[in-house]
């Protein structure tokens, strides 16, 4: 790590830490006085939910469980509808997303997929200047100037705008500050950082084309949350001289209490929300940190926690319940798998998980989905294209959908196999190390690995290890937490398989980030041996980056 540098004073009452090549001609005066007028206005507000959230917390770990609100009934049982979908994103049958790097940025903008999320949150680590280089290539492919020279002779550039993905944006959630920037003292919120900017460079532009700015929220947990987004979007709005409303969201459903106020949630920002995204993967981790002192509600090996256990099951069809009732559109979760095509056993594997998922998906009601990678489109768009001839199914109204609270919360029956836990020990250190590296999206044994598949792997971890001696038995509330072959769950488990990493890794050439590996083996037994589970692995790496 470098040097703390020099703050450098920007504008009154405003510090940027950070220094990168080109954030100068991004973070102008004018642009920092505007994006510190939004957190003067808002940082407060965020504060108070963050608070709550804690609270909230507090009384999930004394025993309590989610349900959903007496005080919101009427929000759920009345009739109304969210605003009239742009246009532009009518058709979403399959939306590919990933980091901000121009490459990437300008691959998935040809790749043939409706939409492209170019992601500042889960898959991007957020160093200064991953920052400044992702504003900048969205700033480049907004005005259709992006390019990347890859080295022997190989040039990227954007497809014409007609046949480029429509772009969404998605910022870094309420929980997380950016350290670079300082108001009056205080760090600044990440959210208001990664969209203000944005949108200051970018939302004129895309307004005078009809095509946004359009965003998807992460991380909420209820609907003063998502009102809070909302007023944000409004003072944006209102700041920049944008139309009322042309500022679109679509939210994920990536929080175990979020999916007891899905209509609440699409109420708070009814007049410029197009939809709910089933993140699953967030989703899982979120049911386990939720619900991390309930010994009955352990889970098994990830592999087995698919969307056919029955809370997951559950979660997906009461989002397209929810949302169809609501003229929203209910985007399906991603698809992980990295194609290939020099094993073609392993890749014919891939393809047939892949096709069974999204098989689910079209089947179930969902209006579109994600995928990883572009060599998945054409599967993707070929099964949707077969069972939704429209561009969307509002008209699967999924009445035969009741998912009670009991649904959304059943434990999962399942194992946990020798190598399911070395497997996550392997996971979440290669995903670490990298991410401490400046990578926050990475291949390993044929998934595209991010933050939110970290942090399941180590958040199971936490959980086993502090229920091993509990009447968990992964659901079956009957004996205590042994591997499939009869072994105990404990930290020596943990340490042998911490012990043994270094030297598998070091045989492995395709290892993303191997200086660091060391220092992510020692902050995953940090973790794990904590008597309280980390909120976010991230908060503590963030500190560690530049």
């Amino acid at each position: 790590m470098s040097a703390v540098l020099k703050p450098h004073v920007e504008a009154p009452g405003i510090e940027v830490t950070g220094r990168a090549p080109g954030q100068d001609t991004l973070l102008r005066p004018e642009a920092l006085a505007f994006l510190a007028r939004l957190h003067r206005r808002f940082e407060p507000q965020r504060q108070l939910r963050l608070a709550a959230r804690q609270a909230r917390q507090a009384e999930f770990d004394a025993g309590a469980l989610p349900a959903f609100r007496g005080d919101t009934r009427a929000i759920r049982e009345g009739d109304w509808r969210v605003a009239p979908i742009p246009a532009a994103l009518l058709d979403r049958r399959v939306e590919i997303t990933g980091p901000v790097d121009p490459k990437m940025v300008i691959n998935a903008l040809n790749s043939g997929a409706n939409c492209y999320m170019a992601d500042f949150e889960d898959s991007t680590t957020p160093t200064w200047a991953n920052l400044i280089q992702g504003q900048h290539a969205m700033r480049d492919a907004v005005a259709g100037t992006l390019e990347f020279d890859g080295g022997n002779g190989k040039q990227y550039r954007l497809k014409p705008q007609a046949e480029r993905a429509v772009l969404l944006v998605r910022p870094r959630g309420w929980h997380l500050d950016e350290k670079h920037v300082r108001v009056d003292g205080a760090r600044m919120s990440a959210s208001l950082f990664d969209l203000g900017l944005f949108a200051f460079h970018n939302a004129g532009a895309l307004t005078a084309r009809d095509r946004g700015p359009y965003f998807y929220l992460p991380k909420l947990q209820c609907m003063e949350e998502a009102a809070l987004w909302n007023a944000v979007l409004d003072e944006i709005e209102v700041l920049l001289n944008l139309p009322q409303g042309a500022m679109k969201a679509t939210v994920l459903i990536e929080t175990l209490p979020a999916a007891f106020e899905m209509d609440e949630i699409l109420h708070a920002l009814r007049s410029r929300i197009v939809g709910l995204n089933c993140g699953r993967w967030d989703y899982i981790f979120s049911y386990i940190k939720t619900l991390r002192a309930h010994r009955d509600r352990v889970l098994p090996e990830r592999g087995q926690v698919t969307m056919t256990q029955p809370f997951l099951k559950a979660y997906s069809e009461l989002l397209i319940q929810t949302c169809h009732k609501r003229g929203a559109h209910a985007m399906g979760g991603m698809a992980a798998q990295i194609p290939n095509p020099r094993d073609a056993e392993a890749n014919a594997a891939a393809f047939a998980r892949v096709e069974a998922d999204k098989l689910r998906e079209a089947s179930a009601g969902h209006d579109g989905t994600w995928v990883a990678h572009p060599g998945l489109i054409e599967l993707a768009r070929g099964i949707f294209d077969a069972r939704m001839p429209g561009p969307h199914q509002h008209d699967v109204r999924r009445d035969d959908v009741n998912a009670t609270a009991e649904d959304l919360l059943r434990p999962s029956l399942g194992t946990i196999s020798t190598a399911g836990f070395y497997g996550n020990v392997e996971v979440c250190v290669r995903y670490l190390a990298a991410w401490l590296d400046g990578n926050g999206c990475v291949p390993i044994h044929g998934m595209m690995e991010d933050a939110a598949t970290a942090e399941i792997s180590r958040a199971q971890l936490w959980q086993w290890l502090h229920h091993a001696d509990a009447p968990a038995g992964v659901g079956d509330g009957r004996e205590p937490l042994h591997l499939a072959d009869g072994a105990p769950v404990d930290f020596a488990l943990l340490e042998r398989a911490l012990i043994g990493l270094p030297s598998k890794l070091a045989a492995d050439p395709a290892i993303v980030g191997a200086s660091r590996v060391q220092e992510a083996i020692a902050m995953l037994s940090e973790l794990s041996h904590r008597g309280t589970l980390a909120d976010f692995l991230t908060l503590p790496a963030y500190e560690r980056i530049d």
